[in-house]
């Protein structure tokens, strides 16, 4: 795989895979439009976190009241108590790759969900990100994209970080995969990745490096586009 394939995995990976939450949560075909009174100010006397007022959540996203009260019938459903843990968000992953090990994508996607690291992701989070990836401009995916992949979220990605998050996804994908991979092809595909990122050659890529790279590449502009109109 060239430098062009990997390029499209590593950014695409995050738009592409996300399609799992989405079916999981019952939100992968057209949102319902219907029935906007019974579920007018999101139903919270069963759930342990209570989310914010539709019009807040409306101002913060690019949906509409409608849409936002289908997403939560079906976060709700798979999620009565209105949070989503990490071993949770693990399982579903699970699921959906069961020739590989989808632990630690898992937990990085995770941890990209839980902006205010209280370890559970609310339907604040998940809307939020949700409305970004499908409905974001351009600099926004990218950006949501970024702080996946910046680990430690210091504002930059090292090679250390990206070598985790490549590795993590050839661990998903599994080892039968075809054409099957060599043991040093993650190590490989991040320096590649840091000879086209890293502009200043300092050893790190930031978030101005790879927005600029990243919209100069027709492969991943095209890839950030396959999910645009799912809802």
């Amino acid at each position: 795989m060239g430098m062009d394939g990997m390029e499209v995995i590593a950014i695409a990976v995050v738009f592409g895979l996300f399609y799992v939450v989405l079916k999981q949560f019952g939100v992968w075909e057209p949102l319902s439009l219907e029935d906007d009174s019974c579920d007018g100010e999101l139903e919270l006397s069963m759930v342990r976190h209570q989310p914010e007022g539709l019009d807040q959540l409306q101002a913060q996203t690019q949906f509409t009241r409608k849409e936002l009260q289908s997403l939560y019938r079906g976060f709700k459903n798979e999620c009565p108590s209105g949070l989503v843990d990490e071993e949770t968000f693990k399982s579903i992953y699970s699921q959906f790759f069961p020739q590989g090990d989808a632990t630690m994508y898992a937990h990085f996607l995770f941890q990209a969900f839980d902006m205010d690291r209280s370890g559970s992701i609310r339907f604040e989070d998940f809307v939020i990100g949700l409305s970004v990836l499908l409905r974001g401009s351009v600099t926004e995916k990218l950006r949501w994209a970024f702080n996946l992949y910046d680990i430690n979220k210091d504002g930059y990605v090292t090679k250390e970080e990206m070598m985790a998050i490549m590795t993590s996804i050839y661990d998903m994908m599994g080892r039968y995969t075809l054409p099957s991979v060599r043991d040093d092809s993650p190590y490989e595909h991040v320096e590649r990745f840091f000879q086209k990122m890293d502009r200043n050659r300092d050893g790190v890529v930031t978030i101005d490096e790879f927005i600029e790279t990243c919209q100069k590449d027709e492969n991943i502009m095209a890839s950030m586009q396959l999910f645009e109109n799912v809802i």
